[in-house]
């Protein structure tokens, strides 16, 4: 059977993060949606989304295809009923959301017209991401189901290096992994270490934690749970709540809180933001779809940005603040909650960052990795900035 994961109506909410990628590489936990797929059909799988992100993500079709929504995170039970899915029935949950149907190759551009179709109502929970503040606030439940799904019948490194683990709760060291004179307390969730990560001396971690392949803590890091590092990544200062998709570096001190980083960006150091209002009020977020702020049901959120976005040395951020893709702050003074996408400037006020410019940075910032900024991803930015120009 061949998987495909597709980007449902919903897409737009989880905005800036979907500009720069379909819904399934979206990290929560330790895994991207996809890779939470992967593991648990044993088979790869491919994409359905916008037109300008297909030449990075192409679908492959083949005569019978399972299509699943992919802002759904995978389980046992999902999985049973997904691989039972007989030609022309689709499985929704209670909301009536399309959580997967099977189709033949001509009926791919059916996706959520489910006329003529079988239903069949799946009434067991699952995790599924609406907004994009539910990848910070369903991480903890994330990382627990994501720790199980790849640690399970694994032996893990020890931690060494005068390393500190309080409590007997779950711990896993994936093979060269470095760990100096930290303190890690398992007692409020596992805490998983990737491949070749690296803590230095003096870092302080509360789970539940998941830190990926190659990413670093800075020396004296200060961790709340639940929060993710993704690959790549460089840390510093104080974290809580919050996940870094890869690629992107908070390196100094600081504090971030119940945020959302994309891959690319950059906090220079002293950067702060505010996770919660002086009133204790419920923070509203800015939503691409409706073109306003909604309210969100939490007392705490602070921060989503888009990919290849930065900011200098001392940037304050205000409660509920969405950063677009690729913009550039500074200056002092809170900018405004929300900061369109290729924007420069700050609490001053804005210009337009040109697209060829921001190719230029993007190059060099690749570069940095041993990696090519190539002409899809390219492609793929000049496609966002035409997108979001009139936002602007």
């Amino acid at each position: 059977m061949n998987y495909i994961l597709f980007d449902n109506f919903r897409r737009n909410n989880l905005l800036p993060l979907t500009y720069t990628r379909p819904v399934s590489e979206i990290r929560i936990g330790i895994l991207t949606i996809r890779e939470k797929w992967e593991n648990y059909l044993g088979k790869k799988t491919s994409t359905l989304t916008e037109d300008y992100l297909r030449k990075k993500f192409p679908v492959v079709k083949e005569e019978n295809n399972i299509l699943i929504n992919a802002s759904i995170c995978p389980n046992e039970k999902l999985i049973k009923e997904i691989k039972a899915l007989k030609s022309n029935e689709v499985l929704v949950a209670a909301d009536e959301v399309i959580i997967a149907m099977h189709l033949e190759s001509k009926e791919l551009e059916k996706v959520e017209d489910t006329k003529g179709f079988k239903e069949l109502e799946f009434k067991s929970d699952f995790l599924k991401i609406n907004n994009v503040w539910d990848i910070f606030a369903l991480n903890k439940q994330a990382i627990i189901d994501d720790f199980e799904l790849i640690t399970k019948g694994r032996k893990s490194l020890e931690p060494g290096n005068n390393c500190s683990v309080i409590g007997n709760g779950k711990l896993f060291i994936e093979e060269g992994a470095k760990i100096f004179q930290a303190t890690i307390n398992t007692t409020t969730g596992p805490v998983y270490i990737g491949k070749n990560a690296e803590i230095m001396e003096g870092s302080l971690i509360r789970g539940p934690f998941a830190m990926c392949d190659y990413s670093t803590l800075k020396m004296g890091t200060k961790i709340y749970g639940a929060t993710t590092i993704g690959p790549f990544s460089k840390v510093g200062g104080e974290i809580n709540n919050c996940v870094i998709f890869g690629y992107s570096n908070k390196a100094h001190d600081g504090f971030l809180g119940h945020s959302v980083i994309g891959e690319w960006c950059n906090l220079g150091a002293g950067t702060n933001n505010s996770n919660l209002k002086n009133n204790y009020k419920e923070v509203r977020l800015y939503n691409y779809p409706q073109q306003s702020f909604i309210p969100t049901d939490l007392q705490f959120c602070g921060m989503i940005m888009g990919d290849h976005s930065k900011c200098a040395i001392n940037t304050m951020f205000n409660t509920g603040t969405v950063v677009g893709v690729n913009s550039s702050i500074f200056g002092s003074g809170f900018p405004r909650n929300f900061i369109p996408s290729f924007s420069w400037g700050g609490h001053a006020g804005f210009s337009k960052f040109d697209v060829n410019k921001a190719i230029e940075v993007a190059k060099l910032v690749y570069e940095r990795r041993n990696l090519k900024f190539d002409e899809i991803e390219q492609d793929i930015l000049r496609s966002v900035f035409d997108i979001t120009y009139n936002n602007f």
